[in-house]
């Protein structure tokens, strides 16, 4: 049984999502506050976390930084505010996806089973890719750059695998969107071109393996 936490100051919204998660085959721990769900990490496994920004003693976005300091577990991000900035904060601090209140229970529960469908693909896939000093283990969700292990965000793995898994073919950013983050965007793509930046650096000499289709996206290329 996945194990879900939940953590948001309104009792009425995690009651909603603990009958809709409980429904789907979850079991649910709930937190009231982001000290409370540090604690809770710190104490527990949990498959995956839905999060609310705006709570007492300790947002959401201060949260989840502290955890994934202590466990690397996928998290989805909740909000009144809808603003890009938002979003593109949440991405790079490495949630996963991010709903904006007042949100469909249905939909969430849809984009918690993409985000654990995602991360269990990635978990199964056996292959090593190996370029010069370049490691990329799909199986354990690693990548090293001449020796030394890279630190990315979840979702900077996400799109270096999927991007690496379709080496030499052109993508757009209109479909590294459905396929990376699972949904459909509303809003402009600079959310795939600010990931392709991060991950960039992320590679560091390596960087010049993402190729850049001007007008069109981009695709993973090694360099002979």
């Amino acid at each position: 049984m996945p194990r879900l936490l939940v953590v948001d100051d309104e009792e009425r919204i995690r009651d909603i999502i603990r009958e809709y998660a409980e429904f789907n085959g979850f079991q649910v721990t709930e937190a009231a506050d982001g000290m409370e769900a540090v604690e809770c990490v710190k104490k527990n496994d949990f498959d995956m976390i839905v999060m609310d920004i705006m709570m007492p003693k300790l947002d959401g976005y201060s949260a989840y930084k502290e955890i994934k300091k202590i466990k690397d577990i996928p998290a989805i991000m909740l909000s009144a505010r809808g603003e890009e900035y938002d979003k593109l904060f949440g991405f790079e601090i490495g949630a996963d996806d991010y709903v904006v209140k007042p949100f469909s229970p249905k939909e969430l529960m849809a984009r918690i089973r993409a985000v654990m469908n995602r991360v269990n693909s990635a978990k199964k896939t056996e292959d090593v890719i190996t370029y010069k000093g370049l490691v990329i283990n799909f199986t354990a969700r690693e990548v090293t750059i001449d020796g030394v292990r890279a630190q990315m965000t979840p979702k900077e793995y996400d799109l270096l695998f999927y991007l690496v898994k379709n080496m030499n073919i052109a993508l757009s950013r209109e479909k590294l969107l459905e396929e990376v983050w699972g949904f459909d965007f509303y809003g402009d793509d600079r959310t795939v071109d600010t990931h392709i930046k991060m991950l960039r650096n992320s590679l560091g000499p390596y960087r010049n393996l993402i190729i850049t289709l001007r007008g069109m996206g981009y695709k993973f290329e090694k360099i002979s």
